[in-house]
């Protein structure tokens, strides 16, 4: 499955704020954007939100980019959604 994100980095807190109307998932992550620290953060909060293995949740496309896709095995969308939005039924 892969999703869109749009990620704000040097924040106060890694969170996720939520998806678009776009269906873009917006996250926020208090890493700055140099030397990927960002991106390795981004990862490490969407391994941890949808309970994957941090090896199953990789970076597409838009390493240099706010805008990014990331590709994540073993769920499909409706389920990622769901633990996203963090429904425990």
């Amino acid at each position: 499955m892969r999703l869109r994100l749009r990620v704000t980095p040097k924040s106060r807190a890694d969170e996720i704020v939520g998806l678009t109307e776009e269906g873009v998932l917006k996250i926020r992550v208090t890493a700055a954007p140099q030397d990927g620290e960002a991106n390795q953060a981004v990862l490490r909060l969407l391994s941890r939100v949808l309970g994957v293995p941090r090896g199953a949740v990789r970076l597409m496309g838009g390493a240099a980019s706010r805008d990014k896709w990331i590709e994540v095995d073993g769920m499909d969308a409706a389920e990622a959604k769901r633990r996203l939005r963090g429904d425990t039924t």
